[in-house]
């Protein structure tokens, strides 16, 4: 452990990413929730699953390294536009920056986790955190693997002069704000957080397989974003979780590449190219038209 510490000690501050000092409170959180769902298992059956919970923190541990990954890769990217083309270099001394930092990573955020709800090839990353049937802390730590989708999402705050580093902490602080809303136990906040915050509420609409849950409620922080575009929906009645087409494992591998398997089959028994590129580009569960063109979207 000293070592450790020391090897964080000698990073600089930018270079430490706050996910990481959160995990101990992630769990915490965790333990407190678990313990409370068996005692109240005979009110409320269901709420948590042994190896389900096992599944989704092995995930999370996995991804630590995976994103740890994709941010070095989008070190190297997003310098060369912060110091080659972006118009100016915001301070990041001035609160200013930080609001444009967090208000913009939110905002981008919910335009990748749109897009991820809407073309396959990026659900297909993306479902893993949808995959659980249970809604709890562990479902929060079930993350993906490919983080690349949101690495070129974040390209446009380089861009404006945003230093790359208050860009990956603004979203660390995204990451870790959306850690607390994965619960049943918090019912709904008074109003005027519910109408600007996602909240447990919020959020358990939107792991929701039901008709009218579906790709809703987008927000990371905010649920403004939702409000505005169209796609809020309010939690009507508890919500079925998991996918619409559940996968019965808790394979953390084939948790994460099954949809990807499931979209090459599909492209592979296509014989038109325009199918082929729906089945990539199209909503998940896409099919062709049995006659006529097939629409995309």
């Amino acid at each position: 452990m000293d070592g450790v510490a020391g090897f964080w000690s000698v990073l600089p501050p930018p270079m430490r990413d706050p996910v990481l000092f959160a995990i101990p409170f992630f769990l915490l959180l965790l333990t407190l929730e678990w313990t409370a769902a068996r005692k109240l298992d005979q009110l409320e059956p269901g709420s948590y699953r042994a190896a389900d919970a096992w599944a989704s923190i092995s995930m999370g541990l996995v991804s630590v390294a995976t994103t740890a990954g994709w941010k070095f890769l989008a070190l190297l990217g997003y310098a060369a536009c912060y110091a080659y083309l972006a118009p100016w270099h915001l301070p990041a001394s001035r609160w200013y920056t930080w609001v444009i930092a967090i208000l913009g990573v939110d905002l981008l955020y919910y335009c990748y986790h749109r897009i991820a709800h809407r073309v396959r090839l990026i659900w297909a990353t993306h479902q893993a955190h949808h995959s659980s049937r249970y809604f709890n802390f562990a479902t929060a730590l079930r993350q993906k693997w490919n983080n690349s989708g949101e690495i070129l999402m974040w390209t446009p705050l380089p861009l404006l002069g945003i230093p790359p580093w208050m860009v990956f902490a603004a979203f660390s602080v995204n990451l870790i704000y959306q850690f607390w809303v994965h619960t049943e136990r918090v019912d709904r906040l008074p109003r005027v957080f519910e109408f600007i915050l996602n909240t447990p509420s919020h959020h358990r609409v939107h792991h929701g397989m039901d008709a009218e849950y579906l790709d809703r409620n987008y927000g990371g922080i905010l649920i403004i974003w939702d409000r505005l575009f169209g796609t809020y929906a309010p939690e009507l009645f508890r919500p079925h979780y998991g996918l619409t087409k559940q996968v019965d494992t808790f394979n953390i591998w084939t948790l994460q590449i099954h949809e990807y398997r499931s979209m090459i089959a599909d492209v592979r028994a296509a014989t038109r190219w325009r199918d082929r590129l729906g089945f990539v580009f199209g909503p998940p569960g896409w099919q062709p038209r049995a006659t006529g063109s097939a629409d995309i979207f």
